[in-house]
């Protein structure tokens, strides 16, 4: 699309309707994780350690990258979860340099039950609100 391109009332009314969907979700996420006696942030955490993807548990460097946030940050809200018996962390196998971050069991059952209220919350709103 160029800088002539000309978007019409509907295309307007479509993003502003996602855009409040992608909202309520966000805060129906805040909301649930409080609920469960976590922050926001420690279950964006949580879910970036439990979603890695990579063959190891990933680093404290993947996952303030995921966050994007400091390392340092990363390294507090690591702090926070792991006195709350969320996390633990590992020195890696072949770089002992490295810290690997894990779910505790407490943390499982944790993501489990956020995990099917999130899951359940995005097939209302895909019903309601395809993506544009």
């Amino acid at each position: 699309m160029n800088r002539a391109t000309r978007f019409k009332d509907a295309d307007y009314r479509r993003l502003a309707r996602w855009r409040a969907a992608l909202r309520k979700f966000l805060r129906f996420m805040e909301t649930a994780a409080r609920q469960q006696g976590i922050s926001p942030s420690q279950h964006q955490l949580l879910l970036f350690v439990r979603g890695h993807e990579g063959s190891a548990a990933p680093s404290i460097r993947d996952l303030a990258d995921q966050l994007q946030i400091r390392h340092q940050s990363t390294v507090g809200l690591l702090d926070r979860c792991e006195r709350a018996g969320l996390i633990r962390r590992r020195h890696d196998t072949v770089d002992r340099r490295v810290v690997r971050i894990e779910l505790t069991p407490k943390a499982d059952r944790l993501m489990t039950r956020l995990t099917r209220d999130h899951v359940r919350e995005l097939s209302n709103l895909k019903k309601a609100f395809p993506i544009p």
